[in-house]
Order: structure tokens, then sequence, then C-alpha cells
């Protein structure tokens, strides 16, 4: 993942945030929308691409955005800065393929241990059965 590729690939947007804050919140536009365009991206190949797409079907605009906000500081860069590590992190983790995992043997010495502890408990209560009082 080429970040410095990406990072000058997104568009960002300061808007008023919304929530308590006083009169700050009226005239100081704080919360800060990234946009980045996954389908005309030239920061992945068509195959992290389809990927990307397909795990973000859901957030993608129509044209193609990838939206990711941030209010959660009272400062605008910061707010970018929240929002940039918010991008790379699900970038990542979309990029990341699972490894498909291999079923092993049961070892025959673990099935026979088993089988003589049913043995064993199977004794047990049968020795409680024939007991008369």
């Amino acid at each position: 993942m080429n970040t410095e590729l990406i990072k000058k690939e997104i568009i960002y947007k300061a808007v008023r945030s919304s929530g308590p804050g006083g009169q700050n919140v009226n005239k100081v536009a704080t919360k800060v929308i990234l946009y980045f365009n996954l389908k005309n991206s030239n920061a992945f190949n068509l195959e992290q691409k389809e990927r990307l797409l397909e795990k973000f079907a859901d957030k993608i605009t129509t044209d193609g955005d990838l939206l990711i906000s941030s209010s959660e500081s009272r400062s605008q860069l910061k707010n970018k800065e929240i929002a940039l590590a918010k991008l790379f992190t699900i970038l990542q983790a979309a990029l990341k393929v699972k490894v498909k995992r291999i079923a092993t043997k049961i070892p025959k010495g673990v099935i026979k241990k088993r089988l003589e502890d049913k043995k064993n408990q199977s004794l047990k209560k049968d020795l409680r059965k024939n007991i008369k009082m």
C-alpha cells in the first residue's frame, strides 16, 4: 500500500460539527470529512481495488468515493489526522488476506485416552448400580 500516493488522492472537507460545544459549534467548522476515490485510485492494482470495492460496498458513494468523517477533537487539524489514521487502518484490514485453516488429524494417543476414560467412567457407574442397600 503506497501511503504517499493515497495522501495525494485524498480530498478533505471541513463542516460544522454537531453536538455540544456552545457557540464554538455554530461558528467553527471542525468536523472533517475525508473523500478517497477508490475507483480512480492509482495506489492499488486491479485485484486490490476489487477486494476494497467488495469490502466497502455499503460505504462507497455512486462516484466511488469512500467517506470517513471525524469530529472527535475540537481542532480541525487533529480531526484530519484522525480521519487519515482511520482510512489507513481500514484499508490495511481490508487488504489483509485470511489464511485458510488446515484441519489436523486427532493423534491416536488422544483417541485412545478418551476411550479409556469413557470405559473407566462406565465402570464407576456400573459399580454404583450393583451395590444393594
